[in-house]
């Protein structure tokens, strides 16, 4: 069948995007799914910060590329068993073969052919159903169809809005996932969130969730620091001060708990470790440029018992935590349609591209 979605054919175009046009609307031949894949009809895709990464450069993949990850669907085709003509379905970005070594230990966010998968722009099993275009983390899902491994689909209720169920698939299961799996944060226990955006609006309310006090919220846009007051944020610093770390451990009473930085950028990060308290832990979820280097006091890490850790994909397991994500939303405990920012149209993508980068948005989500 023929798809029509946004292709990227080169990485490092300037912004603005509006000019430099580096999504363009293509058809593009899509091949039936194979066995183990699915045939979605996609409803809403979001866009993140994860794609600006590939349009700018700063996260190389193979050229050209169909662009989206943060998606959700209705399944027209199924070759894989557990899946239905009708399906409403909500996508991880890393396939889980549920058989390597990460697999086996509950790690889905580090399987291995997965992660192979990945970085060469193929579905799980290794092939290519987009003619002459490779797929982004096995979605592609900024296009009315795709094929996609079921490995990376999760089931979710039909009568959640497209727009809020897309969400799921890589904001709120970053975020929360951050703070509820990687860090495990305890009620009473203080947090700090490094960057408002999707993923870090998701690890706020995750904090929320799990009772998280007192809870600082970090960034350099006002709004977005009074959305966070408004959903549970006790403090708001804005990040061009030049002591943010010191007013984070005032706020705490001598550092946080648990510092989450969501911005991806390694002097962010460095403010975060500084911000936690002796036996602190700081967890970064965001992605920096591969240049990127982090300088702290080793000797910290021994002397002060601190921890750094990374998480991706919020150390998921997608198919446990999507359902229980979106049946704490629907119980009114994890309010992340606050989140949604605006939706857009596939033909006004790089528009949304520069809103994104401007820093003006949270999440803004494609309607197909």
């Amino acid at each position: 069948m023929i798809v029509r979605g946004a292709v990227l054919r080169e990485m490092g175009l300037p912004s603005p995007y509006s000019e430099s046009r580096p999504l363009r609307i293509e058809e593009v031949e899509l091949a039936p799914p194979g066995p183990g894949e699915l045939l979605v009809r996609i409803r809403a895709a979001g866009l993140c910060h994860s794609d600006l990464s590939v349009i700018d450069g700063s996260r190389p993949r193979v050229m050209p590329m169909l662009l989206g990850h943060e998606a959700t669907g209705e399944v027209l085709q199924s070759e894989a068993a557990g899946f239905a003509v009708g399906d409403s379905v909500c996508f991880a970005f890393v396939p889980a073969c549920g058989a390597c070594g990460p697999c086996a230990e509950g790690r889905a966010a580090l399987c291995e052919p997965g992660a192979a998968a990945n970085v060469a722009g193929t579905l799980l099993s290794g092939e290519r159903r987009l003619a002459g275009v490779n797929h982004h983390l096995g979605v592609s899902g900024f296009a009315d169809h795709a094929v996609v491994s079921a490995r990376s689909a999760v089931k979710v209720d039909p009568e959640l809005p497209p727009e809020i169920a897309a969400l799921f698939g890589c904001a709120v299961m970053t975020g929360v996932g951050a703070v509820v799996n990687t860090a495990r944060v305890r009620a009473g226990q203080s947090a700090v969130v490094f960057g408002l955006g999707g993923v870090g609006l998701s690890a706020l309310l995750g904090a929320v969730l799990v009772g998280a006090h007192p809870l600082v919220a970090v960034d350099v846009v006002p709004e977005k620091l009074a959305l966070a007051l408004e959903l549970g944020a006790t403090h708001a610093i804005d990040a061009r001060s030049n002591d943010v770390a010191e007013q984070v451990r005032e706020a705490t009473g001598g550092g946080a708990h648990y510092a989450f930085e969501t911005v991806g950028s390694a002097s962010v990060l460095g403010q975060a470790y500084a911000a936690t308290r002796r036996g602190g832990t700081t967890v970064t979820v965001g992605l920096p440029h591969p240049s990127q280097t982090l300088s702290i006091p080793a000797v910290s890490l021994v002397a002060e018992e601190r921890t750094l850790k990374g998480s991706y994909l919020g150390s998921a397991i997608p198919t446990r935590d999507i359902p229980r994500y979106i049946a704490l939303y629907q119980a009114g405990r994890l309010p992340v349609d606050r989140l949604l920012t605006a939706t857009v149209p596939l033909d006004h993508l790089n528009e949304a591209f520069d809103t994104l980068a401007s820093g003006a948005s949270i999440r803004q989500v494609l309607l197909l």
